[in-house]
């Protein structure tokens, strides 16, 4: 018997440009060929943000909804989630599109410093985006960049803003957050154990620690998570020609882990999710 992971392709963020990755899709019309090939790779799963035609991040609900369609077309079953990230965005907008009742969307269950800037996530805020996604039956993954994010997401289902089971996603590697250290990714699944017991989860290396993240957590039996969003080449010697060769190169390797490539309805099943609509 083997396992079945997840594969989530994050196909493009708020940050790489087509100037350093030109495999970066950044219109409604490359994001749908981009993640129909990663579908076709392996990916179950698509964690989406926008750009406007400055390659700006966008919150117009137009662009999501078409990449939502086309995903919906050329992927069938494959779980949509939308990002409501802060970078770029304004924080009044970043829940203008759920009214589209994707899958699934991120929540930041707090602030933390990035590189360069506060990602904010103030209480009143995290608690809005969380009645919104409980009002349009849209299943949160919990973005955790530091520990008090997980403690916070605990004390939302406590408040029943957040349904059990969660799904759970560590983000690791980010400077001035959680580093990524091997003590660090078994403390933090060790307590989201005690804290959530029934929560699925996975892991996200940012860069160059992308690779050794996804092969944590194959071993330890969490989903994985890729795509040019969080690191945009194959190996240190290169540039990654597309999402799907990053959700390739995990595919390749899950036999050797005892784990199989989650079918779309796998895992809906284990994200506990219906059928689409």
């Amino acid at each position: 018997m083997t396992d079945p992971v997840i594969i989530t392709v994050a196909i493009t963020g708020a940050l790489p440009r087509k100037k350093n990755a030109p495999a970066v899709p950044v219109t409604p019309s490359e994001q749908i060929e981009s993640t129909h090939e990663a579908f076709e790779a392996g990916a179950s799963l698509v964690h989406i943000h926008v750009r406007g035609d400055d390659e700006n991040p966008s919150s117009d609900p137009a662009l999501f909804a078409k990449v939502q369609e086309g995903v919906r077309k050329h992927c069938p079953g494959m779980i949509v989630q939308f990002s409501t990230g802060g970078r770029g965005r304004d924080q009044a907008a970043r829940a203008s599109m759920l009214h589209l009742r994707p899958d699934m969307a991120s929540l930041a269950t707090g602030s933390v410093n990035f590189p360069t800037g506060i990602y904010e996530n103030p209480p009143e805020f995290v608690e809005g985006l969380a009645q919104s996604m409980l009002e349009y039956n849209i299943k949160p993954e919990i973005e955790v960049f530091d520990l008090a994010m997980l403690y916070n997401a605990a004390n939302l289902v406590k408040k029943r803003l957040l349904n059990t089971p969660l799904h759970v996603q560590f983000v690791l590697g980010v400077a001035n957050a959680l580093p990524a250290r091997r003590s660090v990714f078994d403390f933090l699944r060790s307590e989201l154990k005690e804290l959530l017991p029934d929560a699925t989860w996975v892991a996200a290396g940012i860069g160059r620690y992308q690779w050794e993240v996804n092969k944590w957590c194959l071993e330890a039996g969490g989903h994985v998570r890729t795509g040019l969003e969080d690191n945009i080449k194959f190996d240190p010697s290169r540039l990654a020609n597309s999402n799907a060769e990053l959700v390739r190169k995990v595919a390749d390797v899950c036999s050797e882990y005892g784990r199989n490539l989650a079918t779309p309805a796998e895992a809906r099943a284990l994200l506990q999710l219906g059928d689409i609509a």
